[in-house]
């Protein structure tokens, strides 16, 4: 069983992983070649239910997959011990445990440092890898210039496409136009709607604003180059701002057509509360962080109380799902 030193566990204990992240981040970026296709897969893991084990074994069945880094942000006593007997029995596999619940950017991060292959894929553990997927993330990636991020098109589990994986430019407008389906009522708002899933697949990768952090893919340097995510999200949103941070330093954000993962979504077995809270906080910080003049801060604060209330009244809406963590992880 593999475990970080003490003083890394002590740092992620204490909520100071922020300080050698920036270390990491700020160092300077040796050369590399952007045609060498090793890859290492990153996956956070939060009590996520019996997809889980589905989608490790995709990762572990894929072909490209050089290195592979499960960062264990909270499961049950069983999933846990199941973690660590698949990390003995495969090389490849990397497990941190033991941390607590740092966040989603935070783990990523962490993710990131270690791992030893030029290329990162970020997959959600609810997501299931297609054939091929992550070979033609690499391809579209190698021919664009610093920094890119290119995303899989995101598939329902009747394998209609998801919602999220190709979007425009998320602004507080099309945010509550978006949460709110006012579009469906006002015709009229039908102009701001930023989701694309229901346009014509391309036939090949496209530039768009924003792609879904559940699959997607960036060179190791490019990461660092982007100073991984801002830690300040805790929990969603924080892709959005890296696709918005990649294409202000003159990058690149892709949408792929053909790589493809199905995506469950909705499976974590925690509060909705937590989740949609954290989502809202997430948007207003980043909404923040846009913001350049004071006329648009005060637009920002004045719209705060109107998407915090909004996640709240989704969070109301869903039911907190069954914990069936260890019904697939005793088999």
């Amino acid at each position: 069983m593999t475990h970080l030193p003490p003083s890394i566990i002590e740092i992620l204990k204490e909520r100071k992983l922020a300080t050698s992240e920036a270390q990491y981040f700020l160092q300077p970026l040796a050369p590399y070649d952007r045609m060498v296709d090793g890859v290492t897969v990153v996956m956070i893991v939060f009590h996520t239910g019996k997809i889980l084990f589905d989608s490790i074994n995709r990762v572990l069945n894929d072909p490209q997959v050089n290195q592979f880094i499960i960062i264990d942000n909270g499961s049950t006593p069983t999933v846990e011990k199941k973690l660590r007997d698949l990390k003995d029995e495969h090389d490849h596999v990397l497990l941190v445990q033991g941390h607590g619940n740092i966040g989603f950017g935070r783990a990523a991060n962490l993710g990131a440092t270690l791992a030893t292959q030029p290329w990162l894929l970020f997959l959600n553990p609810d997501a299931l890898l297609q054939p091929d997927c992550i070979r033609k993330l690499v391809k579209a990636a190698q021919a664009q210039p610093n920094p890119c991020i290119v995303g899989a098109r995101l598939l329902n589990p009747d394998l209609t496409e998801q919602r999220g994986a190709r979007r425009g430019e998320v602004t507080p407008v099309t945010t509550l136009i978006s949460l709110m389906h006012l579009h469906r009522w006002l015709p009229s708002l039908r102009k701001y709607e930023i989701h694309l899933e229901s346009e014509p697949v391309p036939e090949a990768p496209v530039p768009v604003a924003t792609i879904s952090g559940a699959c997607f893919l960036a060179s190791k340097h490019d990461f660092a180059l982007l100073r991984g995510f801002d830690t300040k999200f805790f929990l969603h949103v924080e892709d959005v701002d890296l696709c918005w941070r990649a294409r202000r330093m003159g990058g690149t954000v892709l949408f792929h057509p053909h790589a493809e993962v199905v995506h469950e979504g909705h499976t974590s077995r925690v509060e909705p509360l937590f989740v949609e809270w954290k989502k809202g906080r997430g948007l207003v910080h980043y909404f923040n962080k846009r913001a350049d003049t004071v006329w648009r801060k005060l637009y920002v604060w004045a719209l705060t109380p109107v998407i915090l209330g909004v996640s709240l009244a989704r969070a109301a809406t869903r039911e907190r799902l069954r914990n069936d963590e260890d019904e697939i992880a005793g088999q």
